[in-house]
């Protein structure tokens, strides 16, 4: 299973806007995928109410998972946006 270990790159982590931006992100990678905090249990990264029950605060280490063919492209570009707290999905990593 293929892994990025980030920390929340938006001062207000992973809530509302910042929740949102990345579950679209997510979706749009086109695999599945989880997240999770260091040492938690992974919940689906497509899920907004998933990814807001985290409670990830910036600053804090997540981790996305995927076992799906291509996840190595999909997760780089993922936690590059979260480490950075982009606004969008990145086209290249």
């Amino acid at each position: 299973m293929a892994e990025r270990r980030v920390n929340v790159g938006w001062a207000e982590g992973l809530h509302a806007r910042p929740a949102s931006i990345f579950v679209r992100a997510a979706t749009a990678a086109g695999v599945p995928m989880t997240i999770a905090k260091a040492g938690g249990d992974p919940v689906n990264a497509a899920s907004m109410l998933a990814v807001l029950g985290l409670g990830a605060q910036g600053g804090e280490e997540i981790v996305l998972a995927s076992d799906a063919e291509g996840a190595d492209a999909a997760l780089d570009r993922l936690a590059k946006l979260v480490a950075e707290g982009l606004e969008e999905l990145p086209e290249t990593v």
